[in-house]
């Protein structure tokens, strides 16, 4: 089912609870679109009630984007922090809408997140920890550039990630991956990490590990 009336577009698939039920959006990554997370849905439990969103900038010939890569930079890629920040702040923005339009539990707001996907939903849970509780951090890295100012001051005590990588990932170094663990614990932030033996994807079994930490968060 698609709804486009919040502020960014988004396909649901509702929760087999008709009220208060826990809540999971998920974040594409560069140059995908809402359908391509959304294939897990119908395999994850039944509770949660799922958004799968858009992200707002358009592609060509296809696709979409959080914010811009430049692939031709001197220095290797680079990415357009800005206007990560731009998304980031999007994205906190629609849970508020989306708490408010749906029958979900505001207290109960989990981010699944691959690629560009993931390294937003670092941004929004350490930034706006008050709006999440849970994050699936796939394939994906912690860009403390496009954190909010002064995010260390937050209260971090009901955050829980998981986080995993693949260990022969061509796309996004696991060396980067690594990185969150001890920077996540620092802060004293729940987390956990592991890699599967894959490249810029999600093993079966990796979402099967992310599946039943799902199931936990009900």
């Amino acid at each position: 089912m698609t709804n486009n009336t919040l502020s960014l577009k988004h396909i649901i698939r509702k929760s087999k609870l008709t009220a208060n039920a826990p809540l999971l959006i998920m974040l594409h990554g560069y140059g995908s679109d809402e359908n391509d997370l959304f294939s897990f849905a119908s395999e994850l439990p039944e509770e949660f009630f799922i958004i799968s969103v858009k992200a707002p900038y358009p592609m060509q010939p296809f696709g979409n984007a959080w914010y811009a890569i430049n692939f031709d930079a001197e220095k290797g890629k680079w990415s357009d922090n800005e206007q990560a920040k731009e998304s980031r702040d999007l994205i906190a923005k629609f849970i508020d809408e989306a708490v408010k339009a749906y029958p979900v539990d505001r207290d109960n707001v989990s981010l699944l997140g691959f690629s560009q996907g993931c390294i937003l939903s670092y941004a929004v849970a350490l930034s706006y920890p008050e709006k999440v509780k849970n994050v699936v951090a796939l394939s994906g890295y912690l860009n403390k550039d496009i954190l909010a100012k002064d995010f260390e001051n937050n209260n971090f005590s009901n955050l829980d990630f998981y986080c995993s990588h693949g260990s022969v990932d061509q796309v996004i170094p696991v060396d980067w991956a690594r990185q969150a663990t001890p920077f996540l614990s620092e802060l004293n932030i729940k987390n956990s990490y592991a890699e599967f033996p894959v490249g810029h994807g999600v093993a079966p079994q990796n979402f099967y590990e992310f599946r039943e930490w799902l199931n936990t968060k009900i």
